[in-house]
């Protein structure tokens, strides 16, 4: 009963702006239709994939619920994409254009929590939707499944792409899926990202590259003969010491961060094997391979002070976000058609309550959609390997509230939030605003040439090549 409840009021509270709107074209009024008839189960969908909580690579059963929806829907899905089990590409239509939309759902270790305000584990130890993950994939599905719709009645001519992202938080999924090509015959390319503001993308994001540095010595008794051994914790030490000290002399928007993967076993032996995994960020990845050469060359200094060897193994990197400013107007004025999400006042008493509960101030939900931004030089912090795509094909990315305002993400409230009408409705919202913004990209010829010239712009000479290691991409064995 508390669920059928839940569904009432997201189904009360979104879309109604849209609904009366008498303005709407009609194949966007057609797409508004499509989402509130799959309102419950795209609802049941991100219900189900948040109680799955799977991790990068394993997310076995979220790919099944979706790929099958997207089959009884009428999709041709193709599964096992670029060797990755959850990787999979639901396609309807023939022809060009062709859209793309993402869909990821994995989710993060150690964050179960319930959908209640107060913190508990749903499964302890278990992980949890922290990025709102479980509700990304359903979203964009939805939105496929309503430009499909528009296709299948000879309203709309083209292909509809929507394509099964897993890994994201870790081991960089989609590069694997770039590196084999599945992004290359796309006209554009569309994504949204849980946030708790509603509004279309402008601000890039930070390149990354991930390293282990594998540091090898001798081992030795550290009481009686210490001097026979060659220790690889030490090189380990000085090598991030150095890395420590090199903060000063790079740019503001460097970031460093590194954990210890391997340090020895015991004190009274010296280590022999010793590893460090560090990331390096910066707001362009040219900026990124200045610092990442830098790094190795304090590596190997830190190995010659200690008479050790030093070796390299690339994880993973991933490009900045090429920002799509067409992309990206076209985009806010279709939110702008769908309207501002509301809350019950029960919704914002567990706003409220979930983020006195954290230790933050409560600042309510803001269901508003915000105004346009600048482009920042520099962005804030984190990565995506959304931004491997945006140097591939054109990329227009949604931000939806799915969670209180200034809410702390990756966090238990953001997983608590995911699993409730706040987030129901911050997914629909998206769902709503992507589709009719693909109408638009379906319809006219001239808009996906204006996005597509200020993409060639942007990128300039940049040639995209994927910062993996070779191989296959590492698969958990099951």
């Amino acid at each position: 009963m508390k669920k059928l409840l839940t569904i009432f009021f997201v189904l009360m509270a979104i879309g109604t702006h849209a609904q009366e709107n008498k303005t709407v074209p009609v194949n966007k009024q057609s797409v508004l239709n499509s989402i509130v008839n799959q309102e419950k189960e795209l609802i049941t969908l991100s219900d189900q994939v948040w109680s799955f909580a799977e991790i990068a690579m394993k997310e076995q059963q979220s790919a099944k619920v979706l790929s099958a929806y997207a089959e009884k829907k009428g999709f041709k899905v193709t599964r096992n994409i670029a060797d990755i089990p959850t990787a999979f590409i639901a396609e309807y239509g023939s022809g060009k254009p062709i859209i793309g939309i993402l869909g990821e759902f994995d989710a993060l270790p150690g964050l179960s929590q319930k959908a209640q305000p107060t913190k508990e584990a749903l499964n302890a130890g278990a992980a949890g939707h922290g990025c709102g993950h479980n509700m990304f994939g359903a979203a964009s599905l939805g939105a496929a499944v309503a430009v499909k719709e528009l296709i299948a009645s000879g309203k709309l001519k083209g292909t509809v792409r929507f394509y099964g992202t897993p890994a994201e938080e870790d081991l960089a999924g989609k590069v694997y899926m770039a590196r084999a090509g599945v992004f290359n015959d796309l006209d554009v390319c569309l994504d949204w990202h849980p946030d708790y503001e509603n509004k279309a993308n402008m601000q890039s994001t930070q390149a990354i590259v991930s390293y282990t540095v594998k540091f090898k010595g001798k081992s030795a008794h550290a009481a009686a003969d210490p001097w026979n051994g060659k220790s690889a914790l030490d090189a380990a030490e000085l090598f991030n010491i150095g890395m420590n000290f090199m903060r000063e002399h790079v740019k503001p928007s460097v970031r460093i961060h590194y954990v210890y993967k391997q340090a020895g076993n015991v004190p009274n032996v010296i280590p022999d094997e010793a590893s460090v995994w560090i990331w390096i960020r910066d707001s362009k990845r040219s900026g990124v391979a200045e610092v990442e050469e830098r790094m190795k060359e304090v590596a190997k200094g830190a190995a010659q002070m200690t008479r050790t060897n030093v070796s390299f193994e690339m994880e993973n990197g991933l490009y900045e976000l090429l920002v799509n400013e067409t992309g990206a107007k076209t985009l806010h004025k279709n939110m702008e058609i769908v309207g501002p999400v509301t809350y019950t006042n029960e919704e914002k008493a567990f706003a409220d309550k979930i983020m006195k509960e954290y230790g933050a101030e409560a600042l309510g939900i803001d269901g508003s959609i915000k105004p346009l931004e600048e482009t920042k030089a520099d962005p804030s912090g984190g990565s995506t390997d959304v931004g491997d795509i945006s140097y591939i094909v054109p990329e227009i990315t949604l931000n939806a509230a799915t969670a209180p305002y200034k809410s702390p993400w990756h966090s238990w409230v953001v997983v608590a939030c995911g699993g409730m009408s706040i987030g129901h409705k911050g997914m629909l919202f998206a769902a709503k605003s992507l589709g009719t913004t693909m109408v638009d990209l379906f319809e006219n010829e001239t808009l996906r040439k204006e996005i597509r010239a200020e993409f060639e712009k942007r990128k300039g000479n940049e040639v995209w090549k994927a910062m993996l290691p070779d191989g296959p991409p590492p698969v958990p064995k099951q």
